[in-house]
């Protein structure tokens, strides 16, 4: 009689961006949602200067019961390195890593490319995808390129951010603006400039966290985002719309007051929903994104129409968060989406394999 092994997940969060503790809270939820029947549950946590740990309070948590998991994961615990994992995932056991690692050294391709390497099965977008679309700069220049309509920019270096060039972004882009760092998610870094005092000084603040920034111009439209799942057969689920508590949807309005409205669905015609959900899934299969994301629009009715903010390829997957509330309103729930996110990961990873064998 054959014992069916089932599938490993682990779950990896944490890690050493300031998106951390986003990251463990992130992971609390995921770690409940899985199905313990179906899958062998490990969390590894990494900290703050870097260091792999079991997440052995989590661990003994959920054998109690999901319900004794607590709202956020610490990623303190027994220590242990990606050697572990690359052994627990050999033999007849089928691993899969669920990197829920937000902002750089995680989310960017860094992690990707050592799961690659290692052989392990992951969710999400791999190396390239992944880098490319965590750099907001790199990722405007390839959809310019493919023609996506989006918001007007400038990409700066460190080294080139001066009053020459911050009075020519002014002079291009108008006022106001917004200032990103160009690696970094959950709008950590983020600043609305209404004069050029304030444009200096959000530059500076970005570059707290990049060495690159992005200089934006600011889009008066309502803001429409979409999930897209998949692979190569990719679908997209209904459009939401925030609607920004504060001045704009910032890290603070997303994590801490929560004062921004999800609206699900959004109010859109079905011919709006159609052209965005095209739109979303162009911009996914142009950034070579994998198994999910959330592809961020502002849309301009009477204007330009949808404009592609940015992508994020681990967005926010709290049960309250857009992306698995999107897909809740297009009929799969979060313990589906988990469940199809690791079927995904196991696709991709014999593709890769089929393509890389020699």
């Amino acid at each position: 009689m054959t014992t069916h092994t089932p599938t490993h997940v682990i779950v990896l969060f944490g890690g050493e961006s300031a998106e951390h503790d986003v990251s463990c809270v992130t992971a609390a939820h995921v770690l409940r949602a899985l199905d313990q029947s179906k899958y062998r549950i490990s969390a590894i946590g990494i900290t703050r200067d870097g260091k792999w740990n079991l997440a052995t309070q989590a661990m003994a948590d959920l054998k109690r019961g999901p319900e004794h998991v607590g709202p956020k994961l610490s990623t303190e615990g027994e220590p242990t390195s990606i050697s572990v994992v690359v052994g627990e995932s050999r033999g007849d056991a089928r691993t899969v890593v669920f990197p829920l690692l937000h902002g750089p050294l995680g989310e960017d391709g860094t992690v990707q490319g050592l799961l690659e390497l290692a052989n392990i099965a992951f969710v999400g977008t791999g190396v390239l995808g992944s880098a490319v679309s965590m750099d907001k700069g790199v990722a405007k220049q390839v959809l310019h390129a493919n023609g996506i309509p989006q918001p007007q920019y400038i990409s700066l270096r460190e080294a080139h951010v001066n009053d020459a060039s911050l009075k020519h972004a002014i002079d291009t882009l108008g006022l106001p603006l917004f200032v990103k760092p160009a690696n970094m998610g959950s709008s950590v870094g983020v600043s609305k400039a209404k004069n050029a005092a304030e444009l200096q000084a959000a530059a500076s603040h970005a570059l707290e966290y990049d060495e690159w920034i992005v200089i934006e111009e600011a889009i008066g439209g309502r803001e429409i985002e979409v999930a897209v799942l998949g692979n190569i057969d990719a679908r997209a689920s209904t459009p939401g719309e925030i609607i920004p508590g504060n001045e704009f949807y910032d890290y603070e309005d997303k994590y801490i007051t929560d004062g921004a409205q999800l609206v699900v669905p959004a109010d859109l015609s079905a011919d709006e929903i159609e052209a965005v959900q095209k739109l979303a899934i162009v911009i996914f299969h142009t950034l070579r994104a994998e198994g999910m994301a959330r592809v961020d629009f502002f849309y301009e009715k009477d204007g330009r129409g949808f404009l592609c903010n940015e992508i994020n390829t681990i967005p926010g997957f709290t049960p309250i968060s857009m992306y698995p509330k999107l897909w809740q309103a297009s009929g799969l729930s979060y313990g589906q989406l988990l469940d199809e996110l690791i079927a995904l990961a196991i696709d991709r990873h014999s593709r890769r394999r089929r393509n890389t064998a020699r």
